[in-house]
């Protein structure tokens, strides 16, 4: 019991250390958090500014050049202008981002009276006059499918079908007393109480449907930003063919022809109808000649693939309309 003493004032001395780890603790009270005063914020630089603006700049200039997906048949566009077919227009839908579908059409009609041309010659060797009038009349209808190979640009490829082609041109020759016309190296003059007539149709139709192919640039449906009404014009031109066929050469001549004959020695000038058919006689002289010339006249047309195509070539104005929202 003597060691009683010492292990008491042990635990005496062991509690009294822990008492104090063991009572509360002060608290300790916040600190407020520090405001950032407005006055006291970072101004930006001049630098930080222009770049900022430089920046935002670029990003309208992109948002600008950035490419529009369409939903297919969400847009109709309708142009007008002019073509070697006459006054053109056109209708456009887009297919897809590569494609749009156009219809164009053509019209001209031009008239012509009494234009008097000079050729040929008389007995005396002077020249007179010819007097010509005719008409032109143009009148076709096609589609084609224009393939954009880059969609946010213009240039594009155009292979197409002319499904309507009326296009012809037509005219009348009258041939002035003591005038002469040379048919199959012969000359022949016309009377002057019935003078010849020459009436001659060129159809450039003889495909009734026409292949077409056409190169160009401008998209009449933009895949460009379409918010401002800029954007929505587009000035499109184009040039290519027509598989039109060679043209059909159709003519007839009527009247009296002349030539002349010796009489006694002496030349004398004989006139007959070209509806005589009569073997020998002036008249079915002349008219066989002519069916030879016009046989001439025609295998000249068929000699070069050349006169089987027709140029194309217009240019106009286009505006463009959304049927359904953009994507």
């Amino acid at each position: 019991m003597k060691h009683t003493p010492v292990l008491l004032s042990l635990l005496i001395l062991v509690t009294a250390s822990a008492l104090p780890a063991q009572s509360p603790s002060t608290p300790v009270a916040p600190q407020p958090a520090a405001q950032t005063s407005s006055t006291h914020a970072a101004k930006p630089t001049a630098t930080q500014t222009a770049q900022s603006a430089a920046a935002a700049k670029k990003t309208g200039k992109n948002a600008k050049k950035a490419e529009v997906h369409l939903k297919p048949f969400s847009s109709l566009a309708f142009g007008g202008g002019m073509s070697l077919m006459g006054v053109n227009m056109q209708a456009a839908t887009n297919m897809n981002r590569y494609l749009n579908l156009r219809v164009s059409g053509n019209y001209f009609s031009y008239t012509a009276n009494n234009i008097n041309i000079n050729g040929g010659s008389n007995a005396s060797g002077s020249t007179t006059g010819v007097s010509v009038s005719g008409k032109a009349n143009f009148a076709t209808v096609g589609a084609s499918l224009d393939y954009y190979p880059f969609p946010r640009h213009g240039w594009r490829l155009s292979p197409g079908l002319l499904f309507y082609n009326q296009n012809n041109i037509s005219a009348i020759g009258t041939l002035a007393p003591g005038n002469s016309i040379t048919l199959d190296k012969q000359s022949y003059y016309t009377d002057s109480t019935n003078p010849m007539t020459l009436n001659a149709n060129l159809g450039l139709n003889t495909n009734k449907a026409a292949f077409t192919f056409t190169t160009g640039w401008g998209n009449v449906i933009p895949r460009k930003r379409q918010d401002l009404v800029s954007s929505h014009l587009s000035f499109p031109f184009e040039f290519g063919v027509a598989v039109t066929g060679t043209p059909k050469l159709n003519a007839t001549l009527t009247g009296d022809a002349c030539t002349y004959v010796s009489i006694d020695g002496t030349p004398t000038l004989e006139c007959d109808s070209l509806t005589n058919t009569t073997p020998g006689s002036p008249g079915y002289q002349a008219q066989h000649s002519f069916q030879n010339q016009l046989g001439t006249w025609r295998s000249d047309l068929n000699k070069s693939p050349l006169y089987s195509l027709y140029p194309i070539f217009s240019f106009g104005v286009s505006y463009s309309f959304d049927l359904k929202p953009q994507q």
